[in-house]
């Protein structure tokens, strides 16, 4: 490796990296939201005067003409937006928080003042928010969406297999709805320029952006560019179309000036995409020595009623361990809330935590110890399709976690452990796997006179390291300096710009990368590999070198180029032809709980991650950290609690809305087994961002269980949970 530093570190810590809101274009004007009060219903009227009336508000909006403005379509659906509903269309109010007004003023106090004298009438109508609320209403999924990728998954008959077999575990699992409450806030700056509308958003998928914005408005897509070379927190929020752009771009043309909009917190979770609230029954049948025979995995997701956010939880649990029979089902609940979508590990984590809590379960009850009936169900084919996995490295995972842990140390009984301090002390294990998905990509590469290589590639940086993967693969295949290798991504005059996201960006960028460089040796004119003399070569040429490539998955067609550059998802896995490839981890977690007050501290957490070769060691090592210690919020603080009377969410702020500090972060212990998956691709890269999380959550539920005996079934576990 030629260097393992962050490409970006400086100028993330210098404050010189320029995210979407921090522009500042000349004679910008800010915008503000008013919120509906009620969770569901129409609005009859609204009073804009006292708005009108303060200094410096230059326009409020509270309706757009449908020849204006069109909806942007469900991203799931073949659209762009993360929910079809475009506010400030219509009177309807479909989940509290929905915008009913937009205020521009000169100043950003002027707009948020204003917003907050914007009143209305309202005709309520009953809400129904929770899973089993009355009113909810419960559709199965295989029937509501007959897609074929989203059918449930039966193998065998699991329901026999289960009945007939000597030892069953059946539990039911709840999760809480959660936020991903990212540090950046959503929000943009757009503006005019010449006819263009350019966006500077941080988004993890311009082209959408781009292209619904034009089915929106009416638009040329190549009069829109989106610029987002730096999305920070993203983690699925912002994967697609937010509400608000198309609304801004109309005011910015009416005004002629830039508009700037920067949601508040509570706006954020009441107009951004959230983990949807689950329900996990789980059934095992195993035989005495903990072999598992079959397995059931039935789900009951919450969505919006204006979008049907599908349900893929089974996808990861079937294939966890070799399952002779495997049946999973899942049905969506209809609720008064904006669509929910995708936060990092959407299904998996929740998917997780109910799965490897029962198979813990199932070990207590065979009285095998849980490291070793995991490894005693591995398998190397996928259960599912019956194709081997590209590459599954989960028992080295288990073995070399089990060793740098100090597991054989672990007595079984639970409650036997004491720490030095008196506490209980509890080790749990729980492994975890994620999809192998791949898009399509352009890399664009340029070689100049002065020896420096610019690469502009499909891909956001959303702080998972994609620059730093890019320029490391480019300094290493070339022989040259990282500092002399350029990245651009995130900025549609540069390339396509598809989705960035579960865990398939650098999967996706750099395969088309390593093309790219494959063809610029060529017209370089020199060897296949080894190091280069770029500015020599350059000089020969008597020009700056310039190619482009398009690279797509295993099984994938060269149509799906087009289909990724018309803003559209175009993913391929994690069945392939001739493999399936999915990421795998294991995570082992130690846990202290205080005997009187019963809190619950992680002081440790050893993780070792199979996910093919790893790009950039140290952006590597950060996103486990960063999803370790996501996961043990998920386990003890995160919960976003939904008002039943009103609609919303009651903790829309940081303060009520409780994450990891760093009084709360466990030492964490990262491991790779750092082997390349070349049936993936040629880079042999897989998905790390969100594996990383997956299990976390299960392992400190069962490292939970181990220190106390007592088995907790929803998340997060609250100290009166354990009291």
């Amino acid at each position: 490796m030629t260097d393992t530093r962050r490409v970006d570190a400086h100028e993330k810590v210098t404050g010189t990296a320029a995210y979407g809101t921090d522009r500042v274009p000349d004679g910008v004007v800010h915008a503000a939201l008013a919120p509906a009060r009620i969770g569901r219903g129409r609005v009859s009227d609204v009073d804009t005067s006292a708005a009108e009336a303060v200094p410096g508000v230059l326009l409020v909006v509270t309706r757009f003409d449908a020849g204006e403005l069109r909806g942007p379509g469900f991203i799931m659906g073949g659209g762009f937006a993360f929910q079809s509903l475009q506010p400030l269309l219509d009177d309807r109010i479909a989940y509290r928080g929905q915008p009913i007004a937009l205020v521009v003023a000169e100043t950003p106090v002027a707009a948020t003042e204003a917003a907050s004298l914007v009143t209305a009438g309202y005709e309520p109508e009953p809400v129904a928010v929770h899973l089993g609320a009355d009113g909810a209403t419960t559709l199965v999924q295989e029937e509501a969406i007959p897609l074929p990728f989203l059918a449930d998954i039966k193998v065998g008959d699991a329901d026999a297999g289960v009945d007939a077999s000597p030892v069953r575990i059946d539990r039911t699992y709840e999760h809480a709805a959660q936020h991903a409450v990212p540090m950046e806030l959503n929000g943009a700056v757009v503006e005019w320029r010449d006819g263009t509308l350019v966006v500077h958003e941080g988004t993890q998928n311009a082209a959408a952006v781009r292209h619904g914005l034009a089915q929106q408005l009416g638009l040329d897509a190549a009069h829109i560019e989106v610029r987002s070379p730096y999305v920070g927190g993203g983690f699925g929020q912002k994967n697609s179309l937010q509400p608000h752009l198309a609304p801004l771009a109309l005011v910015s043309r009416r005004l002629g000036r830039p508009v700037k909009l920067v949601l508040t917190r509570a706006q954020t979770f009441h107009n951004g995409s959230f983990r949807p609230a689950t329900r996990h029954r789980v059934r095992l049948g195993a035989d005495a020595s903990g072999k598992i025979l079959a397995a059931v995995h039935e789900v009951d997701q919450q969505t919006s009623r204006h979008d049907l956010f599908p349900a893929m939880h089974t996808e990861v649990t079937s294939r966890l361990y070799g399952f002779e029979a495997f049946r999973g089902r899942h049905r969506l609940v209809r609720t008064d809330v904006q669509t929910p979508g995708y936060v990092r590990a959407p299904f998996e984590s929740s998917a997780m935590f109910a799965f490897e809590s029962a198979v813990d379960e199932l070990a207590h009850a065979t009285g095998q110890d849980p490291v070793a009936l995991r490894l005693a169900n591995d398998t190397m084919t996928d259960p599912v399709s019956g194709r081997p996995f590209s590459t599954r490295f989960l028992a080295e995972c288990l073995r070399r976690g089990a060793d740098r842990f100090g597991w054989a140390d672990r007595d079984p009984e639970p409650g036997s452990m004491r720490a030095g301090d008196g506490s209980l002390l509890g080790w749990g294990v729980a492994v975890g796997t994620y999809p192998g998905h791949v898009a399509p990509a352009v890399a664009h590469l340029t070689a100049g006179a002065d020896g420096r290589v610019a690469v502009a590639v499909d891909g956001h940086e959303m702080g998972q390291g994609i620059r730093s993967a890019i320029a490391l693969l480019v300094a290493d295949d070339l022989g040259i300096a990282v500092r002399d290798v350029e990245v651009r991504v995130g900025d549609t005059r540069v390339a396509p710009q598809h989705l960035t996201a579960g865990s398939w960006g650098t999967a996706t960028a750099l395969p088309a990368v390593h093309a790219g460089l494959r063809e610029l040796r060529k017209h370089l004119n020199t060897a296949d590999t080894g190091p280069v003399d770029v500015a020599a070569a350059v000089g020969r040429a008597g020009h700056p070198v310039e190619v482009e490539v398009a690279t797509v998955g295993a099984g994938q067609g060269p149509e799906v180029v087009d289909q990724s550059k018309a803003g559209h998802l175009a993913i391929a896995g994690p069945v392939y032809p001739e493999f399936s490839t999915f990421s795998w981890v294991a995570h082992f977690v130690e846990v202290r709980v205080e005997p009187t007050t019963c809190r619950i501290r992680v002081p440790r957490v050893v993780s070792v991650v199979d996910c093919g070769r790893v790009a950039s060691p140290v952006t590597a090592a950060s996103q486990v950290r960063g999803g370790v210690l996501w996961g043990v919020g998920g386990a003890l603080r995160e919960e976003s609690l939904a008002d039943p009377r009103f609609g919303g969410f009651l903790n829309a702020t940081l303060e009520e809305y409780p994450v990891v500090v760093n009084a709360d972060a466990p030492r964490v212990d990262v491991d790779f087994v750092d082997r390349p998956d070349l049936l993936f691709n040629p880079v042999g890269v897989k998905g790390l961002g969100e594996v990383a999380m997956v299990g976390v959550a299960a392992a400190v539920a069962n490292a939970v269980h181990h220190a106390t005996g007592r088995r907790h079934l929803r998340l997060p576990i609250r100290v009166d949970d354990v009291l």
